[in-house]
């Protein structure tokens, strides 16, 4: 459904450094970098910081939230641990187990430097 997402930033190279760390815990490489954007490619479509070319601060979306896959909730708590090494803070409940009508997820919960919300979720079995 969807090709990319792309989020602003009032610093490329802390943006960088902070995902590069909090990707790589999901095996995503390094960004690559373009002018004033970096780019993660994998398989599945491609997520890029920005910053906003009209030149105005970035500011985070109210209500919105980035979701990223984790293969294990071994690996949504690496993800949540290298945000908050790098420079994140937590949001919502801590990292774990919720049940609702999309089934039992395993969630963790951030807010990058530039106040994004982001989340690795784990779908577990049912």
């Amino acid at each position: 459904m969807f090709s990319h997402v792309m989020i602003g930033t009032n610093d490329l190279d802390k943006a960088k450094a902070f995902y590069d760390a909090l990707l790589g815990t999901l095996e995503v490489r390094p960004a690559k970098v373009d002018r004033h954007r970096i780019f993660y490619f994998t398989k599945t479509g491609t997520f890029s910081v920005s910053k906003p070319i009209n030149g105005q601060p970035a500011t985070p979306a109210n209500g919105g939230t980035i979701g990223f896959l984790a293969n294990s909730p071994e690996q949504a708590d690496a993800f949540h641990a290298a945000g908050l090494a790098n420079g994140g803070t937590t949001c919502e409940e801590p990292p774990g187990v919720r049940e609702g009508p999309a089934g039992k997820l395993y969630l963790a919960y951030l807010r990058d430097l530039d106040g994004n919300k982001i989340c690795a979720m784990h779908r577990m079995a049912s």
